[in-house]
């Protein structure tokens, strides 16, 4: 089932009702905890639960969920693995990833396979209530100290002029390609706007644009996409 980013253009969504959600990970006692947190909120409702990544896509098989709540580390199969699984599968739900190891290659791994998120086991329930949300939506979430380690380890360096823009990207036009660039080194929509002079419903639509035209999930795959193709380059340490 193809995924609706919020940056998409209009006339996709999620469906009506509470947001089910899958809890994957081998401490029954943290699903015990998370389950009893989010079906106290009227728009959430867990659907099923997992104590490994393989029983997790045996479970898949058998019901629909929107967001799953994935754990890295685990036996069988691992978090990441089973999250490539469901993307290569094309299955509607949104993976959150969760773990106990604020590490870098744990996000950067969780994010290239798939995932729409990536947070701490600790978060405070309020942010992980918001993050759940959010990623419903299609939107990006990281956790802040990620976010902060991998920008300052992956900090962009835009190309020079003269070197030409990856072939992978020549669908896009000049003013999507700056967007991406911008969007690449972790900027909102609004910052965007702000650096380009343009209104934020603008650079929503030309993200939705860059999204469609290079067949991508949401902001995240965007991301990987342009360190990939080498639109962005890491800085030398």
């Amino acid at each position: 089932m193809s995924q609706t980013s919020p940056d998409a253009p209009p006339g996709g969504g999620a469906p009506a009702g509470p947001i089910r959600i899958v809890l994957v990970d081998d401490q029954e006692l943290l699903r015990t905890g998370f389950r009893m947190v989010l079906n106290s909120q009227p728009d959430m409702a867990v659907v099923g639960e997992a104590g490994d990544g393989q029983a997790a896509l045996d479970l898949m098989r058998t019901l629909e969920a929107d967001v799953v709540l994935m754990d890295v580390r685990m036996p069988r199969l691992d978090g990441v693995a089973a999250t490539r699984e469901l993307v290569v599968r094309g299955e509607r739900p949104r993976v959150l990833m969760l773990t106990t190891f604020d590490l870098d290659e744990y996000a950067f791994a969780a994010l290239k396979a798939g995932a729409s998120g990536f947070l701490l086991k600790d978060v405070p329930p309020p942010d992980l209530l918001a993050a759940i949300r959010a990623v419903h939506s299609g939107e990006a979430v990281v956790a802040p100290s990620t976010t902060r380690r991998l920008l300052d380890k992956f900090a962009p360096l835009l190309p020079s002029e003269s070197e030409p823009a990856p072939p992978e990207l020549n669908v896009l036009t000049e003013r999507e390609h700056e967007v991406l660039l911008l969007v690449a080194q972790g900027m909102s929509n609004a910052e965007i706007a702000s650096k380009l002079f343009l209104s934020e419903a603008t650079v929503k639509t030309h993200v939705g644009r860059i999204l469609m035209k290079l067949g991508l999930r949401d902001r995240v795959q965007a991301v990987v996409l342009a360190y990939e193709t080498g639109l962005v380059k890491a800085r030398g340490r």
